[in-house]
């Protein structure tokens, strides 16, 4: 038996669920974006870290822009070298040791 007052009830839930879904999707999306940020800011850190070890600050700032990133801080206690890297709004941090190697010049 179907009730006059009935009709149309389904509407609004529907509306309210479709409402909850894209909330869930945006959530979702600001959360991936804040992990690919982390990934990117990481891997900027790292590298900065190993360019800063070979060459000094100079080449940690570019490798940090060249990876997306913002060279925060730089220290230099050798013989290691930290960095603070930023990108978007994720920090990172990373640590290289310099290392010298030995060649000799003579040959065999």
């Amino acid at each position: 038996m179907v009730y006059r007052n009935e009709r149309g009830q389904a509407l609004p839930l529907l509306l309210i669920a479709m409402a909850v879904a894209m909330v869930g999707v945006l959530v979702v999306v600001r959360l991936a974006g804040a992990a690919d940020d982390a990934a990117r800011a990481r891997t900027a850190a790292d590298a900065a870290a190993l360019a800063g070890a070979a060459d000094g600050r100079g080449a940690a700032s570019t490798m940090a822009q060249a990876n997306g990133g913002e060279l925060i801080d730089y220290v230099a206690s050798p013989p290691f070298v930290e960095v603070v890297v930023r990108v978007g709004d994720a920090v990172a941090r990373a640590r290289a040791e310099q290392v010298s190697t030995w060649v000799p010049s003579g040959g065999p």
